[in-house]
């Protein structure tokens, strides 16, 4: 066995609080000469089914993950990971007294913050309530805005926020703007953004490929925030605006929203972004399509190279299904212009592009009722891009599909939709290197990357999940029961949750 090197330094500069589960790129360092090509899974816990296991949290005073449990209850489920080779289950939080459905928690130095959708109208406010993690009992309860759908503490616990999705009841009849909310931890004094001042640039941002719905009643009210990323200094914050197809930039010193990034498009008509559209062709087979793809990106992580902020996102894609508005439909559905796809008949076969769904209202650029474009949800890829800038750098291309088909865990039957679906991305500082994990939720594995150099991320492996992996947390050797790198994988599909580990060089 190969020996672990930690340096008294390192080892005094350990803290005993708990530190954020979300964003820290920066923990001090326990020097262990990992291999991050080579991480396994050591440990895995049941909690439940379906919805059981969305998303956990880590606390290093206690050694314990506190994790989302949705399946037939409404609880945190709390886990004893001192040994992780054997996690097991020690408690619960109940959250049926604070009307409150749990979408997301994050944990710093021993407090845990839960974010909670309103039970009695999902539409209204909602909470974030914090617990201690020793002893569970309640600290604080504050309001926040409509569907807080992730949580996430800053890096120096002075903020929490949260990505407060605002969707629409079926009918539209609510609506409540998408907003995100700033906490000071001092104080617990809630501020809470909406984007309205953004509304004069929106014939700007369209241009750009940023998405507002044919039914939006108002640009603050179409905004959907997901998820959260910030700075390792405590001063930014990117957030997803994921139905959107943009990010947006917060100054948190300020607490203001400083900028809107349309995402654009990416075109599937080419070699290297080929891909698999028919669930239908009993085959797996990666072609160039005339389809764009928007990213419309779910999870968010950051790092830095040379001194440049960059983010990273998970191109997942998402519609809106709604009694009053639908803007999901298949392609052999709809009227392509004679003149653009002279061979319409053909791509509409089930073994073609028949099958695939694509965004209904969008692609009729001339707006005689027929489309002269297809566009389709996501881009089936993560992208790297320039924090400052809002600029891609990088993009996967076809490369996670086609690495879960070489694994054996590509879904043929998600072909037609967004493939292998890449939910979440976690950035972490292994030794030198930033090292990025990579979600994929309808193939049911991780990939990991590494994206030392933003413009020429190397693939480094692909490993098995539970069903439909939605969490990655990654804890630093620095904060490890084991003092050894651990990934955490929290799986809603089948509610299990599995711990890996890298092995030593």
């Amino acid at each position: 066995m190969k020996k672990l090197s930690i340096s008294l330094l390192t080892a005094l500069l350990i803290m005993a609080g708990c530190n954020n589960d979300e964003n820290t790129n920066n923990e001090p360092e326990v020097v262990v000469n990992e291999n991050p090509a080579a991480f396994k899974e050591i440990g895995s816990i049941t909690i439940g089914g379906e919805a059981a296991a969305e998303i956990s949290a880590y606390c290093e005073k206690t050694k314990r993950l506190f994790t989302v449990n949705n399946s037939g209850v409404n609880q945190i489920d709390i886990i004893d990971i001192t040994d992780p080779t054997k996690p097991t289950k020690i408690g619960k939080i109940d959250l049926t007294s604070y009307e409150g459905a749990a979408n997301s928690v994050s944990v710093f130095d021993g407090k845990l913050a839960v974010a909670l959708e309103s039970t009695a109208n999902k539409q209204g406010n909602g909470k974030v309530v914090v617990f201690n993690t020793s002893d569970y009992s309640l600290i604080k309860q504050v309001t926040v805005g409509a569907l807080p759908d992730m949580i996430t503490f800053s890096p120096d616990g002075k903020y929490i926020m949260t990505a407060n999705e605002g969707e629409p009841n079926t009918d539209y009849s609510q609506d409540p703007n998408g907003t995100i909310s700033i906490i000071e931890t001092s104080t617990y004094n809630v501020t809470t953004l909406d984007f309205a001042s953004f509304s004069g640039q929106a014939a700007t941002l369209t241009k750009d490929g940023f998405r507002i719905s044919k039914s939006a009643k108002s640009f603050a009210q179409d905004i959907e925030p997901e998820y959260i990323t910030i700075s390792d200094d405590s001063k930014t914050a990117w957030v997803t605006l994921q139905e959107n197809n943009g990010v947006a930039k917060v100054d948190l010193t300020s607490k203001t929203i400083t900028a809107i990034y349309p995402l654009g498009f990416k075109d599937f008509n080419t070699a290297e972004n080929a891909i698999d559209v028919s669930d239908s062709d009993d085959k797996i087979a990666f072609n160039p399509w005339k389809v764009k793809g928007m990213f419309m990106p779910d999870a968010i992580s950051h790092f830095s190279a040379n001194n440049v902020p960059y983010f990273v996102t998970a191109n997942e894609g998402d519609a809106r299904e709604y009694t009053a508005n639908t803007d999901i439909k298949r392609m052999k559905s709809l009227k392509l212009d004679a003149s653009v796809f002279p061979d319409a008949a053909t791509l509409k076969l089930d073994t073609n592009l028949g099958r695939l769904n694509l965004i209904a209202d969008m692609g009729d650029t001339d707006g005689d009722g027929d489309l002269d474009e297809m566009i389709s949800f996501g881009a089936r890829s993560f992208s790297i891009w320039n924090g400052n800038t809002g600029k891609i750098v990088y993009d996967s291309k076809n490369d996670l599909d086609k690495k879960a088909n070489e694994l054996g865990t590509y879904d043929d039957k998600r072909s037609d939709d967004k493939g292998s679906e890449p939910e979440a991305v976690y950035v972490a500082k292994m030794g030198n290197q930033n090292i990025l994990f990579v979600g994929l939720e309808r193939s049911d594995a991780f990939m990991t990357y590494d994206v030392t150099n933003p413009n020429a991320p190397q693939y480094l492996q692909t490993v098995k999940t539970g069903d439909a992996p939605e969490g990655l947390l990654f804890i630093p050797a620095s904060k490890s029961p084991t003092k050894r790198s651990l990934l955490v994988v929290s799986s809603e599909g089948d509610g299990t949750v599995k711990i890996y580990q890298p092995d030593l060089k």
